[in-house]
């Protein structure tokens, strides 16, 4: 392994400290406190979750002081399953630890080894590559079953692309794209009366879909960023909508669309 620098750390003992006192604070609940001893994986799993989204919100919100906030929550839940780990014999933080730095060094030959990697694309590429060397059966296979099925179809995407699977322009995504609207227009005519056949239309859909998210990753927009932006951006000007018209004695529910319309408009100069 070739020595790698790094820049000089003033502050590593102050963050040993710290994560020392974490580890102190866990075994504390862990061993006195009635809820922290009642927990399991399992039980901890749906909280972890929605820590995970926390987490993500406040970075859509770019607000730090809360990116702190949730990173220090999520840290605890990892100290808190190598815990519960460790009291099974399976594993303890310091195994934990120890696994993803050797993954990381294994991961990354272009740094710790004589592989050359100069660019992005490269490094991405030996990462699928040395995946599959070490176990994996497919590419896609760390695709976790339970994404959200658009984070889902950008994961394996970027997997895919990753051994080279891929378009080689975005103007082949985006006739992709006008070919998948095209055929899913065929199965979903909006100006006819016919019923449709709702099972090809869903599927045509998905290709429609998958196609956009496709066109999405070559010009470097992330599909699931963007589409949460746009549900943010919705919420505030409909409870605009809401507060506003209050305001003026109306009840929603009651008024007409165009009604509605003038205050949606308002909402949309802020």
């Amino acid at each position: 392994m070739k020595k790698v620098l790094s820049a000089p750390d003033p502050t590593r003992e102050e963050k040993l400290k710290a994560f020392d006192r974490l580890l102190t604070i866990m075994n504390e609940l862990r061993e006195n406190c009635p809820w922290d001893k009642k927990q399991t994986l399992e039980s901890l799993r749906h909280l972890t979750i929605e820590e995970t989204y926390e987490l993500s919100d406040s970075i859509l919100e770019g607000d730090l002081k809360e990116v702190k906030k949730e990173l220090g929550d999520i840290l605890l839940h990892m100290v808190f399953y190598s815990r519960i780990a460790s009291e099974q014999g399976a594993f303890d933080v310091a195994d934990v630890l120890n696994s993803i730095c050797d993954k990381l060094i294994e991961r990354h030959p272009h740094i710790y080894s004589d592989v050359v990697a100069n660019d992005e694309e490269t490094v991405k590429a030996n990462w699928e590559k040395i995946k599959l060397k070490t176990g994996n059966k497919s590419v896609l296979e760390g695709v976790p079953k339970s994404l959200p099925a658009l984070v889902k179809a950008i994961r394996i995407q970027d997997k895919a692309r990753g051994v080279g699977f891929d378009w080689e322009k975005k103007e082949q995504v985006w006739q992709k794209v006008e070919e998948e609207m095209q055929e899913f227009k065929n199965e979903f005519n909006a100006e006819s009366n016919e019923a449709i056949n709702k099972e090809k239309a869903m599927a045509e859909f998905g290709d429609l879909l998958f196609s956009l998210v496709n066109y999405a990753r070559f010009i470097n927009i992330d599909p699931e960023e963007a589409l949460e932006r746009t549900n943010k951006k919705f919420i505030k000007r409909f409870q605009y909508l809401e507060s506003e018209s209050a305001k003026d004695g109306k009840v929603m529910g009651e008024m007409t669309l165009a009604e509605m319309d003038v205050y949606w408009e308002k909402a949309k100069k802020l």
